[in-house]
């Protein structure tokens, strides 16, 4: 029986041998596996050749704008105006990524714009843009030239004979190709190079032949030049005004930059002339369904049989009554454009400006979806939809003035800061080399990890995320210095406690990391929920703060749990701290504990706890004993 016992024993002194094997996670795996990601992330910075972060404005300068809000004579915006159009604009700088950029109210009538890194006049242009999107039935459209007006025959004559030039023009210039007249005729006329709308994924194509599309085109124009009457809905008394409206267009040149410096301000219920992206110039009805009624704007790129074409379109969604209207008034044009009574075309507009000008050849548009599609590039797409998306600024605004900003910080403020902060980590390295001797390896070395991601991950979310490192930016950088040292000194104490209790160096690091895990966990979860609602809840550079130490919080969990962990299991499996060095930080009888002899069992190897508080309470029991008789012999 005594010897089945033993047997007994034997086998559950390897099972457990094996236990501990799988409680110390094998460390080399955590290890190697942080030496993949870091290499990783390094060949593609270098990839991509994004080696150094973006800056802020205050550190790398930037582009500022000024705009003013343009009003009638007299007249000061509201101040409920102007706090929507900060917020709008600031809506859409944000929409471009982590930017830092900062909107601000000056004056009365004043916003200023200030961008970090130096983007491009188009960005500042979107960010001021009044975004008021219309959609107008087409009167009529020519080359972008001005038209010669002796009388009105021949008005009528030469618009339509540029007319018909332009739809045939427009009609070839649409296709995939452009030397082919054949498949040309299946775009829309009135459009350059792939300038086509679709709507339901059957929309905006022209008539399979170009001549009559033209023709169509044409017979609008001398329709309208001889009496004057819309193609579209004319409202009572708005002759005169289609008339006013025909003359402008007759003399409008699409050439000149200016000429449609003032399109934004035409009110929607009135006739428009104006130019559109493609150079033709266009006459249009009043408005009949307004941009507000779009819910959403998607960039996505176009697609012809599965496959990519290398264009982009701008997807748009209406809500109930913009699906209403757009469906009556398609089925307006759809009539007119097989009846050949009109265009049968609508314009696109943005802030007077024509987008596409398709022509509805193929049904009405129930479903309430519609793209706008053009020589758009995917920025240009994302740009227009990122504009559509937070919708139209309540004022018209003028750039007054758009400058480079050199860095706020001066370059003696700025290396001044970076020595305060190199002095004040190497007190913290210090620091730990006294308190912790050995285990300063694990932690010096876990800080220079936690470094290298974190750079890494800057200069990637660069491209990325549109994110710029600024002074609030570093300091959450720096605070994150401090919860990974709390993270390391949480373990390490705890350590400490169970070497107190008597336990072997490599027991005591698979007890402590149990017991300081939850803690660890529990610590960085709290800082990184207040992150997330710093990020949420701000904007700016505060913003960016957030980020930051939202960022740095994760990589102290993912250091601590393969890096120091790991890397300090390896360590107790070295003499120097398995056997308590005194220099290891880790020596029993510096901590106050008794140093115990691992050679002291009977079975030649280590003790085990329960043996050694066994011995201490039989040496204790002895001592009691000896005292008791002590005593009884000093009565006697």
């Amino acid at each position: 029986m005594a010897a089945k016992k033993a047997r007994s024993n034997k086998y559950s002194g390897l099972l457990s041998s094996k236990g501990r094997g799988v409680a110390d996670q094998r460390p080399w795996r955590p290890l190697a596996a942080l030496a993949v990601i870091l290499v990783a992330l390094y060949a593609t910075m270098f990839g991509v050749h994004a080696t150094h972060p973006r800056l802020a404005i205050d550190l790398a300068g930037g582009t500022s704008a000024v705009f003013t809000a343009e009003t009638e004579k007299g007249t000061a915006p509201s101040s409920g105006d102007m706090g929507q159009a900060v917020s709008i604009m600031q809506e859409r700088v944000n929409g471009y990524g982590v930017s830092e950029a900062t909107v601000t109210q000056q004056g009365s009538n004043t916003i200023d714009v200030e961008i970090p890194g130096q983007y491009s006049q188009a960005t500042v242009d979107s960010i001021g843009a009044t975004a008021h999107l219309y959609f107008r039935p087409v009167v009529t459209y020519a080359s972008g030239k001005p038209t010669a007006s002796s009388s009105a025959s021949s008005s009528a004559s030469s618009s339509s004979t540029s007319t018909a030039k332009a739809g045939a023009s427009a009609s070839a210039a649409g296709t995939a190709k452009a030397s082919s007249s054949a498949t040309a005729s299946s775009k829309a006329s009135g459009q350059s190079e792939s300038q086509v709308a679709k709507a339901d994924a059957a929309s905006s194509s022209a008539s399979p032949d170009a001549t009559t599309s033209a023709s169509k085109s044409a017979s609008a124009a001398a329709s309208t030049a001889a009496a004057a009457s819309s193609a579209g809905s004319a409202s009572p008394g708005s002759s005169a005004q289609e008339s006013e409206a025909y003359a402008q267009f007759q003399a409008l040149n699409c050439s000149n930059s200016a000429a449609t410096k003032n399109a934004s301000l035409v009110k929607p219920t009135a006739y428009l002339a104006t130019c559109g992206i493609d150079g033709n110039k266009y006459l249009l009805a009043p408005s009949v369904i307004d941009g507000k009624d779009v819910t959403s704007a998607t960039s996505t790129p176009v697609t012809s049989n599965g496959l990519p074409t290398g264009a982009y379109e701008v997807v748009l969604n209406f809500d109930a009554k913009g699906t209403k209207e757009f469906a009556a008034e398609t089925t307006t044009l759809y009539s007119q454009y097989s009846g050949s009574t009109g265009t049968g075309m609508f314009a696109i507009t943005l802030d007077g400006v024509v987008q596409s000008a398709p022509a509805v050849n193929q049904g009405a548009i129930t479903t309430g979806t519609a793209s706008i599609t053009g020589s758009f590039t995917q920025a240009e797409s994302s740009k227009l939809a990122t504009t559509l998306n937070y919708g139209s600024l309540p004022l018209n605004f003028k750039q007054s003035q758009v400058s480079i900003v050199s860095p706020t910080l001066g370059g003696s403020e700025l290396q001044g800061g970076m020595i305060a902060g190199a002095i004040g980590l190497g007190l913290v390295f210090l620091y730990v080399i006294l308190y912790y001797r050995g285990l300063s390896i694990a932690a010096i070395s876990s800080l220079v990890v936690a470094a290298a991601l974190t750079y890494a991950l800057a200069c990637l979310f660069g491209p990325l995320l549109g994110f710029t490192l600024s002074l609030p930016g570093v300091a959450g950088l720096i605070v994150a210095i401090g919860i990974t040292a709390d993270s390391f000194v949480v373990f390490f104490e705890r350590l400490r406690d169970e070497l107190r209790e008597g336990r072997s160096t490599r027991s005591a690091v698979r007890h402590a990391w149990t017991r300081a895990r939850r803690t660890v966990i529990a610590s960085d979860l709290v800082t990184l929920i207040a992150a997330v609602v710093l990020y949420l809840m701000t904007v700016g550079s505060v913003q960016g703060f957030a980020f930051t130490l939202g960022l740095s919080t994760v990589i102290d969990l993912v250091v601590i749990f393969m890096f120091t962990v790991p890397l300090v299991t390896l360590f107790a499996r070295t003499d120097f701290f398995g056997h308590g060095h005194p220099w290891s930080g880790l020596d029993p009888e510096s901590l106050g504990a008794k140093r115990q002899s691992y050679r002291a069992g009977a079975r030649g190897g280590r003790m085990t706890i329960a043996e050694r508080r066994r011995q201490e309470a039989a040496a204790a029991a002895g001592e009691d004993e000896g005292a008791e008789n002590d005593e009884q012999s000093v009565e006697a």
